[in-house]
């Protein structure tokens, strides 16, 4: 089976502005940002979508979360605020196969987003 993008940059096949990485996550910036600050933190496990992670995921998930919200505060986000979008499947707007979560900032974010 053929590695997905984000498996790809993470092994450092394909470039990216990394802004965090440690042993079970990588953040880097999006390469076509829908906000000033848009940034993707993803597992280095790859797990295809929300929906298929399971029970023996739910430390990477935990962790996942806690980051993001890390990495939102050191890119200046946490007083002004930022949204955590998980995309799952192809209604979801899910462009890559492989767990991820947008970290959006920078602007004022319109509700409902879709």
């Amino acid at each position: 089976m053929s590695k997905t993008l984000f498996e790809r940059i993470a092994s450092r096949e394909i470039p990216a502005e990394i802004v965090y990485e440690d042993e079970w996550v990588l953040a880097f910036k999006d390469l076509k940002p829908q906000a000033p600050v848009h940034v993707l933190i993803v597992p280095k496990k790859p797990v295809a979508r929300i929906a298929e992670a399971t029970p023996q995921d739910q430390a990477m998930l935990g962790h996942l979360l806690l980051k993001a919200a890390e990495v939102a505060a050191k890119l200046g986000l946490k007083e002004s605020g930022f949204r955590l979008v998980f995309n799952n499947g192809r209604d979801g707007g899910e462009a890559v196969p492989h767990l991820h979560c947008h970290i959006l900032g920078g602007r004022a974010l319109g509700w409902p987003p879709g």
